[in-house]
Order: C-alpha cells, then sequence, then structure tokens
C-alpha cells in the first residue's frame, strides 16, 4: 500500500453543487442555516452559491443574498459561468471564485452553448483580471474521466486542460468524475500523473457515487498522493446538464472513512450530521447513506 496524507481537506459543495439540481426551491433562511451549521462543524471551505442565470437555474437565483449574509470563515468560493458572473461577483467583494469548463466539447456545449477550446479563451484574460486583483482562482475541470454523450476521456485529454489552466496562473485544479463512471484504477492513473506533472497547484478530486464508486475512487486518489476532496452533506447533487448523474459523494461517509484511516480532518462528525439534518427536509429524496438514513430519524 503507498502512504496515505495525515491531514486531507474537505471541500464541501452541498450548498452549490448538492442544491443546483432540486426542482424544489429551497428557502434561503434554510440555505444560510445549512452553510453556518457546517461552518460550526469544521468547515473551512465550501462552494456556497453560484452566479448563474436563474432561467436556466432557478435554485441560485438568491445568490447576491447568500454572498451578502455568509459569515467569513475560511475560503468560501461562488461559482461563475462567464463574465458576466465573474464581473458581479467581483462587485460583491468575493474573494475566492470558480469557473469551469467541460473536457467534452459536446457537454460544454450543452452546459455553456461553446466548445471546451472556446470556454478556455474566454477565461484566459478573466483569469489573468481576477488574478491582478488577488483573487483564488479554482478550476472545476468537468467530464474529466467519462462524458454523458462522448463516453470515455482519454487521460491526455483531462490533462491538457489542467496544463492550460495552470499556464494561466489558476491556484487550484478540481478535477470531477462528473457522471460518476471512473473506477479505482482510473481514478489512480488519472491524479497520479497530473500530481507528477503539476506538482505545484492545489489538486482536488471530485466525485460523484453513481455506481457507488465514489469511496473506492477516493481511497484510490490518497494512494495517488491527493489530499483535497469535493465533498457533499447528505450525499446531496447532480448536473443538470450530465443525464444520469447521481449525488456527490457524501461528506459524511467520507469523514467516516477518513477517520477510520486515522487521516485528519478537522471536521466534527456529529456537528455534520446536524446540518444534514437541517437540509433534508427541503430536499426531493430521502438522504441516506451507509450509516443512516436520516428521514427515519428525524
Amino acid at each position: 500500500m503507498n502512504s496515505l496524507p495525515k491531514n486531507v481537506t474537505i471541500i464541501e459543495v452541498g450548498a452549490r453543487d448538492g442544491l443546483q439540481n432540486e426542482k424544489r426551491i429551497v428557502p434561503t433562511e434554510v440555505k444560510l442555516q445549512f452553510i453556518k451549521a457546517l461552518q460550526r462543524a469544521g468547515i473551512t471551505e465550501m462552494e456556497i452559491t453560484s452566479f448563474v442565470s436563474p432561467k436556466w437555474v432557478p435554485q441560485m437565483s438568491d445568490h447576491k443574498e447568500i454572498v451578502q449574509s455568509v459569515t467569513q470563515s475560511g475560503r468560501q468560493f461562488v461559482l461563475t459561468p462567464n463574465e458576466k458572473g465573474i464581473h458581479s461577483a467581483m462587485e460583491l467583494g468575493v474573494k475566492s471564485i470558480a469557473v469551469f469548463v467541460g473536457v467534452s466539447d459536446s457537454f460544454n456545449k450543452k452546459n455553456i452553448n461553446k466548445t471546451t477550446s472556446e470556454s478556455m479563451e474566454e477565461l484566459r484574460p478573466l483569469i489573468r483580471q481576477l488574478k491582478e486583483q488577488d483573487i483564488f482562482v479554482r478550476a472545476c475541470i468537468s467530464t474529466a474521466f467519462y462524458c454523458p454523450f462522448e463516453g470515455k476521456i482519454e487521460p491526455e485529454r483531462t490533462y491538457e486542460i489542467c496544463q492550460q489552466f495552470v499556464d494561466m496562473g489558476v491556484d487550484e485544479l478540481s478535477v470531477a468524475d462528473t457522471i460518476g463512471m471512473a473506477s479505482p484504477s482510473e481514478s489512480y492513473e488519472l491524479f497520479s500523473m497530473i500530481s507528477e506533472k503539476l506538482p505545484n497547484v492545489l489538486l482536488t478530486a471530485h466525485f460523484h457515487d453513481t455506481r457507488k464508486m465514489g469511496l473506492a475512487n477516493i481511497y484510490a486518489a490518497l494512494q495517488a498522493g491527493i489530499h483535497r476532496y469535493d465533498c457533499s452533506a447528505g450525499g446531496l447533487g447532480g448536473c443538470p446538464f450530465a443525464p444520469g448523474a447521481t449525488g456527490n459523494v457524501a461528506t459524511e461517509d467520507v469523514l467516516n472513512m477518513l477517520d477510520r484511516l486515522g487521516i485528519e480532518t478537522g471536521i466534527q462528525l456529529d456537528k455534520l450530521l446536524e446540518a444534514v439534518k437541517i437540509i433534508e427536509p427541503y430536499v426531493s429524496r430521502p438522504i441516506e447513506t451507509g450509516m443512516y438514513t436520516l428521514s427515519k430519524s428525524v
């Protein structure tokens, strides 16, 4: 067995990635309670909302109120799909911004109506502008393993996008198994390659649990030396532009596994479960994990 990291950072994505696909609009005050409870649990990095058009993602229409109401604690990312979103976030004083692109042209067109190369060219001057303002830039790379329209994505294609983002000056790469089709061997292969070739950028793994291999893929990434993971409290999530994608790997399940492996996260599991109980009544499906079924206990 390869040596595992002693410490891992969890980036909580439940408030953004976890809720974006919910058809029932979650009240803003509930989202804020959820975010504050996650902070109390010890989460220091999280995606709190996205600056997207309410026409396409109505769940995120309260993004300005969320940004203005959340107490600053660590890095709080907002996702921005385009120049308009980036400038809106900057006007509100956001200090951590996430941009995104799909490795697959087909996915990228479905998502933001541009090819991958068109998106990268549009982002280049915007990232330069963000870094000139000393804003932390996180690049989210979708369909890094498989695409719902094109099938398997070769690792070299994903690495090429990662390299381009590093050349642009981003601070972090979040590499995503958007539809949850990766295997542990593919996880290990891709993250080993990227971390070896790009050692000077923060590298984060983002797994969905479509085929119940999320934890296995995280364990494989741990063996590849990755110590940052996107997770979603309650396993919430999905992608409106990726047919078949289910929720993200549940933060509580990841914490349980890391604890059993002796890996520190700084997050208190009991307080995290309190946060999950806040959001559970407002989502469309019962929250079930390997540890418990919340709908039976609240």
